[in-house]
Order: C-alpha cells, then structure tokens, then sequence
C-alpha cells in the first residue's frame, strides 16, 4: 500500500512538473532571473545547457520590461514631463540590476585603459574598481536617456518604451550568434557554447518582423539605429579582442537601448 502510495506521488509530481515544463520553461525563469533584478530565485546555478537555451527568451524578457514601463508610464501620465522620465528612468535601472551599466563601465575603462592591447584591455575588465572614465560614460549614457524620455513622455509613447528593451536584448541574442566569446569560462562561455542556433535566429527574425506591429512603420528607423549599433559595436569588439565578453555584451545592450531611445526621440 506504502509503495502504491510513493509511485502515485511520484506520478503526481511527475505530472506536476511536466505541466510546468511545459507552459512556464525553465530556460526562461533563468533569463528572468539574470536580466533582471525581479524577486525571482528559480534556479541558482543552472546547468550549461538550459544557461544556453535562455537566449531564447532574452527578447521576451526585454518584452516584460518594457511592458512594466509602458505601465508606470500610464500611471505617471498626469505628472511632470521631468518627473516622470526621472522616475522611469530609476525603475528601469533598478528593474535591471545595474547589470548591463556595470558592463558598460568596465567597457569603457577597459577600453581607454587598454591602449588597444588585447590582454591588457581584458585584465581591465575584470578589475572590479571603477575609474573615471567609466563614470563619465556612465553619466553621459544616462544623461542621454533620461533627456529621450523626457521628450517622449509628454507625447504618449508608452509604445517605444516597449520596443526599445526589447531590441536592446534582440541585440544580445544576435551578439552571441555571430561572435566568438573570449574567455573560456563563466555564464557567457555557457551561453556562447550551447545557445540553440536555428532556435535563437528565428526569434531573432521574428521579434524585428513584429516590431511595426508595436509601433507602426517607425520601428524601421529604431531597428536601422540598433542594428548600426551593433555592426559598430561588433566590428570594434573583433579589432580589439576577436570577440566579446560579457562586459561587453552589457555595453551593447545599454548603447543600443540610448540609441534607439534617441532615434525615436528625435523622429518625435
């Protein structure tokens, strides 16, 4: 009756467990878990191969980002312009984790510090203090968000804050599909080793094939700004380092996010 009683709970939990599976995957609890700061402890040390199919859900997390923006920017709809492009700006950053600023602030040292030696420009990076280039890059990259959304704000674009984080990951997938990672070890070695290829360029393909249905035909011109970005970006990252890192890989995200926040501000 006992061992009856065990395998009907353990079929029970099996059950359980693949109808979770199944509607709430795991690969994306992880992404949730490392793109943002949410109160979300799914997994702490995932296994490689579901670390490599999170890239699958970047966009969609990117999606519920810029979709908890669209929110506060409704509810903030009555306040100052200034006021208003602050605080969505704080809860952006804080939504986040600082994670992608951190990678942006050892980019810049790095490369500034690095004279364009390669292993000096990696040694950099991984030097946890934070100089003062990497604070001016900082200031001036949120200086010229938070002035974007300003802009937008006053002018209901609730659309755009949607869009934007989504292409700020989008970028992050397409880095990872097209660009050797540099060390050999940490998440983004994961990541970069068994991220599923066809899986990732269709969401890729898709998510830019939707974008116009978030914001009609302008989202040509943000998806122009971002994927120049990238090009930039990338080319800058092979010339110096044959490929990217992870601090790197935050500084895209960041610099496509301001560029296309930028591109839309000044479209109007």
């Amino acid at each position: 009756m006992c061992a009856l009683t065990t395998v009907a709970r353990h079929h029970r939990s099996s059950r359980q467990s693949c109808s979770r599976n199944m509607f709430m995957p795991r690969s994306f609890f992880v992404a949730l878990q490392f793109l943002t700061a949410l109160p979300i402890q799914f997994e702490r040390q995932p296994g490689a191969e579901v670390a490599g199919r999170s890239l699958i859900y970047y966009p969609l997390v990117g999606l519920l980002i810029g979709a908890l923006l669209a929110v506060l920017d409704w509810v903030l709809r009555d306040a100052p312009a200034l006021l208003g492009a602050a605080l969505l700006l704080v809860t952006w950053v804080a939504m986040t984790g600082v994670l992608h600023l951190d990678g942006l602030a050892d980019s810049a040292d790095a490369w500034l510090g690095g004279l364009g030696d390669r292993d000096r420009t990696l040694a950099i990076m991984q030097d946890p203090c934070c100089g003062p280039t990497a604070v001016v890059t900082l200031v001036l990259v949120l200086l010229m968000k938070f002035t974007a959304l300003a802009s937008l704000v006053p002018n209901g674009n609730s659309a755009i804050l949607v869009l934007v984080p989504v292409l700020g990951r989008t970028a992050l997938v397409s880095l990872f599909l097209t660009t050797p990672y540099v060390r050999r070890r940490g998440l983004g070695s994961e990541l970069a080793n068994h991220l599923p290829r066809h899986a990732c360029i269709a969401v890729v393909l898709f998510t830019l094939a939707t974008a116009p249905f978030i914001i009609g035909l302008a989202a040509g011109w943000l998806i122009l700004a971002a994927a120049s970005i990238f090009l930039v970006l990338r080319w800058l990252m092979l010339q110096r380092l044959g490929g990217t890192t992870g601090d790197t890989a935050g500084a895209l995200v960041e610099i496509t996010e301001t560029g296309a926040l930028l591109t839309a501000a000044l479209l109007g």
